[in-house]
């Protein structure tokens, strides 16, 4: 059996988003956010259900899952695999402005219901050696949690090193599914709970169309084609600050500092750029 990459934009908004089997959702929001007793989600609604590109490589109709649950409370999840300039911003004003929404000018506040941001990140971003981390509005010197209605989870993949047959909780297996998927062959025996057995199944390959594996090659491909610009821009960034550091005269090792790479590495930069000139 073969399972597609979660990550995957067109994978990730397949299994989370899907309107015909919102128990994946509720098991994976339950799990993350710690929500048990009169907390627990029982039902959710799409507000923008997932549509799958009609055509290979089209955009697809959504940014991310919101979705709703039979208390009116509003849930965000985002799939982000690179960090970006502003992202703490982008994350608190897209939260902010989904909650705003919710109510037209003259409207009571009181109808506001809470909303939860859960982003699946791809790369390290707080200081904190926690994968999981939640944050909520606090009184700066009690600590009073009073302003309640706005919250962010985050789950930081590049920090989870569990093994599969470590996991224990549903959230490690609920985050292992995130990141391991497509690297398993069977799914697992541990997975004893209804909605990530399902995410499993909704992520094996021969259950897809042609047609959604090939906009999710296309999406794949595009992921790798901008990776591959990225590190393109990086790298002749680097280069162009050694070539630089080399005409004021500057050593290997300063310049090994300054760009904060191994003298080897700098060396071969060196190297290529002299060829280069020859």
């Amino acid at each position: 059996m073969v399972f597609v990459d979660v990550k995957n934009d067109v994978a990730f908004r397949k299994i989370f988003g899907n309107e015909k089997k919102t128990v994946i959702i509720i098991s994976f929001l339950n799990a993350i956010l710690k929500l048990e007793g009169e907390r627990k989600i029982e039902s959710v609604s799409f507000v923008n259900p997932y549509q799958f590109p009609r055509i290979a490589g089209e955009k697809a109709s959504i940014i991310d899952v919101l979705a709703k649950d039979e208390r009116g409370r509003q849930f965000v999840v985002e799939m982000q695999m690179t960090s970006m300039e502003g992202f703490d911003k982008r994350v608190q004003y897209y939260t902010c402005k989904e909650y705003s929404t919710q109510i037209e000018t003259g409207d009571d506040y009181e109808i506001l219901k809470p909303t939860y941001f859960v982003g699946i990140l791809d790369f390290p971003y707080f200081d904190s050696p926690e994968y999981l981390s939640n944050h909520i509005i606090l009184n700066g010197k009690t600590y009073e949690h009073a302003l309640k209605d706005i919250s962010f989870a985050f789950i930081e993949l590049k920090k989870f090193h569990l093994t599969k047959e470590a996991l224990k909780t549903l959230v490690e297996k609920w985050i292992f599914f995130i990141k391991h998927a497509d690297e398993l062959e069977v799914i697992p025996e541990h997975v004893d709970d209804e909605g990530l057995h399902q995410a499993y199944k909704d992520a094996a390959a021969h259950n897809w169309t042609r047609d959604e594996l090939r906009s999710y090659d296309k999406f794949l491909m595009a992921e790798q084609d901008a990776r591959g610009r990225l590190a393109f821009a990086i790298n002749e960034s680097i280069r162009k600050v050694v070539k630089r550091c080399l005409t004021k005269g500057m050593s290997v090792e300063l310049i090994a500092e300054r760009v904060d790479l191994s003298l080897d590495e700098v060396q071969q930069i060196i190297n290529k750029i002299k060829d280069k000139e020859k």
